[in-house]
């Protein structure tokens, strides 16, 4: 972070007016310190975008729309959920950000998570603009026609708002291809029509070959890229992985196709730790166990005979690279500063700000090669955007033509990462890189709309 206390004044200022702004929303506020500890330094020199209020008007959504899902539960009961979209930047593009069905989402978790998708989507170079959505709706436990009730009829009120053009949402956590297919078919009845409104589709239906890859895949790729820039390697390396969801899964899998041991895997309740490595045919059967049967990550410990830890997160297990993919703040400065005294080389955030802002800083301040979310996370977007691509064109491109597009967008991420955070002797710095690319493309765009 810039030292001069002029800045620190400015950055401090700025934050205390955006908490005056947005009281309590603690992942709001921390997704945006986190950018602009570095985006202020920038505007500093590049007056422009200060001059302009940029930054002020980058951090207020256009609009954030929040309404009453009510739904009726297999037993004949009424439940009410509450939802919203925050349509946070649409200056280089349609909205375009997931949906989350989770007990913890609020609004202050999806302004974050709006946020982050504004400088996301930015950095893939695509036409798209940021947004996100979700429920506090819990499908955990829930029956496939208590899903199917309450996706209808958040898409009742949701189809007024969204549009191949507009905004297009996809999936997140808790909304999977389930979720996804109940949302379409009841947009495609309300509205009469077949369009790409959504991403994350059944191939069936519009769907795109990867896109369930996609964000395990490019977090991987982005893990490589860092790590080439260092003269170095994936293959031989052992590797920590949080989650069990598709991102933890196809991160895991790549990994494997290049070279290295998986050590590690979780959900909600505990991680297993399998020092001999998740095998491809272990990873067939844990696939299968999340994706078709719904269970626990501790059947797998039970199956294949390794450790269980009930209740912990897998960080301080000896590893050289690690990926958390489960959550927001999964990993905290005590997990870091154990990481860094077991010689972790580089950590790719898989998930949505993973890293909590302390652990950040102990990684940059100890040389650990850091991709933040923004970049590392942004192939899933990415695949997203060419599924709207395959979508207007009416193709479908090959699995290997849309890796190949993954691999040249996730490399182009990385190449703009070091344009803007390249220092002399010094890894790059991942994060201040990310930031600073993803938000010139947005700013320049702003400033040429004029005050709008």
């Amino acid at each position: 972070m810039e030292t001069n206390p002029a800045i620190k004044r400015e950055i401090t200022a700025f934050m205390d007016g955006l908490r005056k702004r947005n009281k309590g929303e603690t992942e709001f506020q921390q997704a945006v310190r986190e950018a602009v500890e570095t985006l202020i330094p920038f505007t500093a020199e590049h007056t422009q975008y200060r001059d302009a209020y940029i930054l002020e008007r980058m951090t207020e959504p256009d609009r954030i729309i929040s309404f009453r899902v009510t739904w009726e539960d297999d037993k004949g009961g009424i439940r009410a959920d509450r939802a919203w979209r925050v349509q946070f930047n649409n200056s280089i593009g349609p909205y375009k950000g997931g949906l989350r069905f989770h007990p913890s989402v609020n609004q202050s978790v999806l302004k974050f998570l709006g946020f982050e998708q504004v400088l996301k989507n930015s950095l893939t170079g695509l036409p798209m603009g940021g947004a996100k959505g979700g429920s506090n709706f819990n499908p955990k436990g829930k029956s496939d026609r208590e899903v199917m009730r309450f996706c209808q009829s958040m898409m009742i009120e949701l189809h007024r708002h969204i549009g191949e053009d507009v905004d297009v949402p996809a999936g997140d956590i808790g909304v999977g291809a389930r979720e996804i297919s109940y949302l379409f078919g009841t947009y495609k009845r309300l509205e009469n029509r077949f369009a790409g409104i959504l991403t994350g589709k059944g191939l069936s239906f519009g769907g795109s070959l990867v896109r369930k890859e996609a964000t395990g895949y490019g977090a991987v790729y982005f893990m490589r890229l860092m790590l080439e820039q260092e003269g170095e390697g994936i293959s031989g390396k052992t590797a920590l992985v949080s989650g069990s969801g598709n991102v933890a899964l196809y991160c895991i899998e790549k990994l494997i196709e290049l070279g290295a041991t998986v050590l590690t895997a979780s959900d909600s309740d505990g991680f297993i730790h399998d020092p001999q490595g998740i095998t491809r045919e272990k990873l067939d059967w844990l696939i299968d166990l999340k994706e078709n049967r719904r269970g626990r990550i501790q059947e797998y410990a039970e199956k294949f005979g390794c450790d269980y830890h009930e209740g912990k997160t897998p960080w301080g297990v000896k590893a050289d690279l690690a990926f958390p993919c489960a959550t927001q703040n999964e990993l905290e400065a005590e997990d870091a500063t154990a990481m860094v005294k077991n010689g972790v080389r580089a950590v790719a955030e898989g998930a949505n700000m993973p890293c909590s802002a302390e652990a950040t800083e102990i990684f940059l301040a100890n040389d650990v090669l850091f991709g933040p979310a923004k970049a590392a996370n942004a192939g899933g977007v990415a695949v997203s955007g060419l599924e709207q691509s395959q979508n207007q064109l009416r193709i479908s491109w090959s699995r290997e033509e849309v890796d190949a597009r993954l691999v040249a967008i996730m490399t182009d991420i990385h190449t703009k990462c070091v344009r803007y955070g390249a220092r002399h002797g010094k890894p790059v710095d991942y994060r201040a890189g990310a930031n600073i690319a993803g938000f010139v493309k947005v700013a320049d765009a702003m400033l040429a709309y004029g005050v709008v």
